[in-house]
């Protein structure tokens, strides 16, 4: 009984602080504190009292008048819970200069990503200041995955995600069918006051642990993401008129008479955009960027529309794609095939030989697709086109069967070498005035593997973007770009995607970082601080700490993300920026067709805190679904690297902390950490000024990006971890 009595001891400051918290205008006396908090018995009550002045004393409570306190409220914030992979956890709040520590018996069962109410101490000297919560406001999720270990009448469910501190209990009755060994989602049901761990219940079994087919699915269900479309809105998508009409088409400028073609990855389904080109009788050019008209289908208070707001954007993991909508869709009635009439939401510019905006037209359209390109058919134009022994005397040119998408060799018109000729040249002298006015050169290689029909990779490559990606890319840029700036100057709610400008910490971090190689940055003013950006990017090119940097730089960076206030895009450097040419994929280019048109027929300025909700919705799955493609990446890598346990790699030290160092292998981009107690020559000192682990008998220094040589010690598909061993300096 007495144990009971000081547990309960312990959980009177907590709830005496809840309990004000949430009646913040109002004083309360002992008796009324008790009595809120079903204390009816004397000891109790005398606890509350000695707890009211410890409370007070610690000043997290004042006394208004005699025997009557309240909150301090300036002391009590909003925010959200982070927790790190090494069990620790801060309190981030736009309201505060600083994420504030949580001490981990400060956090009141409160889970990563909750909203939660905190209590920050004051800072002591030469302290940082701490925080408590004392209510959760709101839970992140409810479901969790993890591996189910079975006991006699209970089981435990160990969560994958290393930012999860605690296991969920399951009561036997609430197993599902599940064995011991088993990937599960669960659901917490609930966390009883005294329980140490939450409560749950198995949804769903997922599979074995290392199966292919359940880790993916298992990264899926992590983030709460979708795999299937529900029956009924399958149903309504099959139920759709696709068919292009002449009615609809008499709404429509009719564009089918321009060349129009697509260039896209030679493995694409759903063609969101086409370009057509025509030379004007001043010699100018007539380029549309042709969006599929996906609003014209999707309409909005449907259930196809909101399935589609629900997923916000479309998922691209390594062995498959998640798309954001039906596949009748997505891959027929919108997509931009070749040889078919499609309706599609076009901005048509007159450029002249400058790459200078004459006339720009905005609307719906209809077009006629002549032909699809891959990027690597493109590319073979724009390197050969100049190359009179490869271009035919009619103009054309003769695509290489191992270049081609058909089957066999294949000849393009003259009009598309042409064109793709003049546009290439168009799109360089566009990203020149790009950069010259401050825009930031990412041009990072991307992971990519080589899956056989088992989808289990057996080859990593590296998609590396060139000029005919470029040429897609710039006028793409230039319909977003024109059409919020269109928009923007009206004054009228729009979407926006922003890019604030970086964090000066973090930049002063990757300046400490980067000189360490012999790099610097120039922070005289924004223009001076974008070039050396830019010069530090073409400068690692091709070295060893080329990725690193690259990483680094890009994490410098601040996060965009959409909104309808606009703040302008940093990295591009534009005053007005939107998402306009991705609908098949995105709901923000949804809903910017939308708004485009209602602007077009004279419509009145949106409600622009409805559109600020759909934005931060937007922007929140979409950083779902980049974690997820992030750790179907990391699956793989760390999938690969199982069948190279005995070779050696050559890689590069890409991040130091006091538990160990994390190495990149050069050849295929897969990282992994040699753990401090495996540096077993010496024993090793982190030192955070150098970013380096010394050897304190030897003097041995592994530093940020020094070559050594490593080998696979164990791979961890669950958690997605690879262990290195150190073998010798590269």
């Amino acid at each position: 009984m007495k144990k009971r009595l000081n547990k309960k001891k312990k959980d009177y400051s907590g709830k005496i602080l809840i309990f004000l918290s949430k009646n913040p205008t109002k004083s309360f006396n002992y008796k009324q504190i008790s009595s809120a908090l079903d204390v009816n018995n004397t000891h109790g009550r005398n606890e509350i009292i000695k707890e009211l002045q410890k409370l007070r004393a610690t000043k997290k409570i004042i006394e208004k008048e005699h025997g009557k306190y309240s909150i301090v409220e300036q002391s009590y914030y909003i925010g959200t819970l982070d927790m790190t992979t090494k069990k620790t956890a801060y309190f981030v709040c736009e309201d505060l200069e600083e994420d504030v520590f949580i001490p981990q018996n400060n956090l009141s069962k409160a889970l990563h990503g909750d909203t939660v109410k905190a209590y920050i101490f004051n800072k002591r000297k030469n302290k940082r200041p701490e925080a408590e919560i004392v209510e959760i406001v709101e839970r992140n999720k409810s479901e969790f995955v993890g591996i189910l270990q079975m006991h006699k009448t209970f089981g435990f469910v160990v969560c994958a995600n290393p930012r999860m501190y605690v296991d969920l209990f399951v009561p036997i009755e609430k197993i599902n069918g599940a064995k011991d060994g088993d990937v599960v989602l669960v659901e917490m049901t609930d966390w009883p006051t005294r329980a140490n761990n939450p409560y749950a219940k198995v949804k769903k079994v997922l599979g074995k642990p290392g199966d292919h087919s359940t880790e993916i699915h298992a990264i899926l269900s992590e983030y709460g993401l979708p795999t299937d479309f529900p029956v009924e809105v399958e149903t309504f998508a099959q139920k759709l008129d696709t068919s292009i009409t002449t009615e609809e088409i008499a709404k429509r400028r009719d564009m089918r008479k321009a060349l129009t073609f697509t260039i896209d990855p030679k493995d694409a389904k759903d063609f969101d955009d086409a370009l057509s080109f025509q030379v004007l009788e001043n010699g100018n050019y007539e380029i549309g960027v042709h969006i599929a008209d996906v609003s014209h289908y999707v309409q909005e208070g449907t259930i196809l529309d909101q399935e589609a707001y629900n997923r916000a954007t479309s998922i691209y993991l390594v062995d498959r794609v998640i798309p954001m909508l039906p596949e009748v869709l997505s891959n027929f009635a919108c997509s931009l095939r070749p040889h078919e009439e499609k309706y599609t939401f076009s901005a048509v510019f007159e450029l002249n030989k400058n790459a200078e905006i004459v006339n720009k037209w905005f609307g719906r359209t209809v077009i006629y697709s002549d032909e699809r390109m891959a990027y690597e058919e493109a590319q073979y134009i724009i390197e050969n086109s100049k190359d009179r022994s490869i271009i035919n005397k009619d103009g054309s040119i003769e695509i290489p069967a191992d270049v081609s998408i058909r089957e066999g060799a294949y000849t393009l018109s003259k009009d598309i070498v042409f064109a793709v000729e003049t546009m290439d040249e168009l799109a360089k002298t566009l990203r020149n005035k790009r950069f010259a006015n401050g825009a930031i050169s990412f041009d990072k290689a991307e992971v990519k593997f080589h899956l056989n029909e088992q989808d289990e990779p057996i080859g990593v490559y590296f998609k590396v973007a060139k000029d005919a990606n470029h040429l897609i890319e710039e006028f793409m840029l230039l319909a977003n770009r024109k059409v919020s700036e269109f928009i923007g100057k009206q004054n009228k709610t729009f979407v926006y995607r922003v890019h604030d400008e970086p964090d000066q910490d973090k930049l002063f971090n990757l300046q400490s970082i980067i000189s360490k190689f012999g790099y610097g940055l120039n922070f005289k003013n924004k223009k001076s601080l974008t070039q050396s950006i830019n010069q530090l990017l073409i400068d690692v090119k091709g070295n060893r700490e080329q990725n690193l940097v690259d990483t680094l730089t890009i994490r410098s960076m601040s996060k965009a993300q959409y909104s309808t206030e606009n703040i302008g895009h940093y990295g591009l450097a534009f005053d007005y920026y939107s998402h306009f040419t991705s609908p098949i994929r995105r709901y923000p280019d949804v809903m910017a067709h939308r708004l485009l048109q209602h602007y077009l027929d004279g419509g009145a300025s949106a409600n622009e805190e409805v559109f600020e909700d759909k934005c931060r919705h937007c922007s929140q799955m979409e950083n779902l679904a980049v974690n997820a493609e992030r750790d179907s990446i990391k699956y793989m890598q760390v999938k690969f690297m199982q069948d190279h346990q005995n070779q050696e790699f050559l890689g590069v030290i890409s991040g130091v902390t006091e538990w160990g160092i994390y190495v990149e292998i050069i050849e295929n981009k897969c990282e992994g950490m040699i753990r401090v107690r495996d540096l077993d020559d010496d024993y090793y000192i982190f030192d955070e000024k150098q970013y380096a682990m010394v050897g304190e008998v030897t003097g041995n220094k592994l530093q940020l990006g020094d070559e050594i040589v490593v080998k696979v010690k164990n791979t961890d598909l669950i958690k997605k971890q690879l262990d290195f061993y150190f073998v010798r300096k590269g």
